[in-house]
């Protein structure tokens, strides 16, 4: 099958074709009718002298008011995350971020638009002398002019540090800027305080909010529509302060030999299920940071963990306050790398982790505090009659939660529908093998069915010859591989998903897949990923080759 293009993923694929037509649709209608009643009022005749300026001003204007309300509507986290299981069929609520990201261009592109159009407006008022006053009064000393061009500001901050880039080297920038939001929501709801849509030669302003007479200032007035999703949002965020606040406390800290460390928290509030997020805050580093990771626990265990990588300034300040900085790191990283599990003078092994004790150290564990659980697409697993679950480096940890969950059930007796689990973990060395490395040996141990779950672990980094050594020695006749010291082999290199998924889909057309399948019933396969962009593209491209007319292979990628 040729690569997917733009224009068919666009419009060829039927729920985003249904997106397209009705977002974009909902857009040309508004700026239309913003048009249609601007050139049509027989009030503003005088400002229609100044023709398509300002009628395009008016149309892009009340657009920005509808992605104004529009744009806050998926940050709604807990609304989303009440909705998501009763209407998943519906619309598609773990792309919430990426609604946001769409509709934040939707705002870059009309508000060039605006902006354009008003500035040949206040030329124009200037030239023609229709209202006495000079362009520069308008963009500067008029309340519309001073708001739009603070908003326009504000934009500019929180688009340039909301690039991926910037956002993934710098990641307070991008949190403390994107606050900016509430200055610019303010903004945008009195943003027509200015009353330059008006039938009088001079603005009719009053002493009370809105601060201009609706009997001459003839706006859309929508800011009596749009400030209600703003004011939901303030609700919203104002509940998840109150929520984060609940008893919480950190009571162990594991440092695993890949450097991960991973936080066990107690917080008897906290409910949640496999595959869910939440944010952390410790105000020892920062009293306004919020920074999101996956539930690694499951709900069976006495406490909720998450497993944090350090590699940008905030989880490297946490791991200095927790007293794991890159010495620690260094020595467990250090004896993972000799190949060997355990051998006489090294007492550290790949699967073992050091437990930070702060009494030795005569210091106390920070105060932690958490927001959430949020949902992910992972959690829907169990719903599924087959699953493939991927996860590229720390990227893994979603599944963690899963696998841990599947083991208690399995010793429960109650593994529900499901019937057929493939894991992959696509790793770049082999110390970051470690601190999964007890929990895959416990679910693959506890499994009665060899079939029912298939644990494939690819290596992708460069292997040295002191390692070749190690594992040619180890691995003669053994019964664990020498890496993981599970029963499943180590692949080396990089998968080959679409070989992959098209031999699982030949085997689920013969019937030798999942038990009791018959050829000719239709198959759904769910593929939940978490890792990069480019390696989910090519997973995505893999499960769209191998769908056919019997088995179709659904992918979802977990977003924060």
């Amino acid at each position: 099958m040729a690569r997917e293009s733009w224009f068919q993923r666009e419009f060829l694929t039927p729920r985003r074709l249904a997106f397209n037509v009705i977002f974009y649709g909902l857009h040309l209608f508004f700026f239309a009718y913003g048009w249609y009643t601007q050139a049509t009022n027989a009030r503003l005749a005088g400002l229609n002298t100044l023709k398509w300026s300002v009628w395009t001003s008016r149309g892009a204007g009340l657009v920005l008011a509808f992605d104004g309300g529009l744009i806050l509507i998926p940050m709604l986290r807990n609304i989303i995350r009440f909705v998501r299981p009763k209407l998943s069929w519906l619309f598609p609520a773990d792309e919430n971020v990426w609604f946001h990201r769409q509709v934040a261009y939707s705002m870059a592109f009309w508000a060039m638009v605006h902006t354009t159009a008003h500035y040949v407006n206040f030329i124009n008022v200037e030239r023609t002398q229709i209202r006495k006053e000079s362009a520069l009064d308008i963009h500067y000393t008029q309340p519309g002019g001073i708001t739009g061009h603070f908003m326009l500001l504000i934009m500019v901050i929180m688009y340039t540090t909301a690039h991926h880039k910037i956002r993934r080297q710098c990641f307070e920038a991008f949190w403390y800027t994107h606050h900016l939001a509430f200055f610019f929501m303010i903004a945008l709801y009195t943003h027509a305080t200015g009353c330059f849509v008006r039938d009088t030669v001079n603005p009719d302003y009053i002493s009370t909010f809105p601060f201009y007479s609706t009997e001459h200032c003839l706006g859309y007035l929508s800011w009596r529509f749009i400030i209600w999703p703003g004011i939901l949002y303030f609700g919203e965020r104002v509940w998840r302060e109150i929520r984060a606040r609940q008893a919480t406390r950190l009571s162990k800290v594991l440092i695993h030999p890949s450097g991960a460390m991973e936080l066990r928290i107690i917080k008897p509030s906290l409910k949640y299920v496999p595959g869910q997020w939440l944010f952390i805050q410790v105000p020892d580093l920062s009293s306004y940071q919020w920074h999101p990771f996956t539930i690694t626990s499951a709900p069976d265990d006495p406490y909720v963990s998450v497993h944090v990588r350090q590699v940008g300034d905030w989880t490297q300040a946490l791991g200095e306050r927790l007293g794991a900085g890159p010495a620690v790191v260094a020595a467990l990283t250090s004896a993972a790398m000799k190949g060997s599990e355990k051998e006489k003078g090294n007492p550290i092994g790949r699967g073992d982790f050091v437990e930070i004790d702060p009494t030795l150290a005569n210091y106390e564990l920070p105060v932690i505090r958490i927001d959430g659980p949020y949902g992910a697409p992972a959690e829907d697993f169990f719903r599924c009659e087959a699953a493939i679950l991927i996860g590229a480096g720390i990227g893994v940890t979603p599944f963690a939660s899963i696998l841990k969950h599947i083991w208690y059930r399995q010793k429960k007796g109650n593994i529900g529908s499901l019937k057929r689990v493939e894991f992959f973990w696509v790793c770049r060395d082999t110390p970051s093998f470690g601190w999964f490395q007890t929990l895959l040996q416990e679910v693959e141990a506890a499994q009665v069915d060899p079939n029912f779950l298939r644990i494939n672990i690819y290596l992708t980094q460069k292997v040295g010859e002191d390692m070749l050594w190690n594992i040619a020695i180890n691995d003669a006749g053994a019964e664990y591989d020498p890496l993981t010291l599970l029963r499943s082999r180590t692949t080396f290199g990089r998968p080959d998903w679409k070989s992959i998924y098209g031999k699982m889909r030949e085997a689920i057309e013969n019937g030798t897949y999942l038990p009791g399948s018959q050829s000719q019933l239709k198959t759904t396969v769910a593929t939940y990923f978490c890792g990069p962009g480019a390696l989910a593209k090519a997973i995505k491209e893999a499960t769209d080759d191998a769908t056919s007319s019997t088995v179709r292979f659904t992918f979802a990628k977990e977003h924060f």
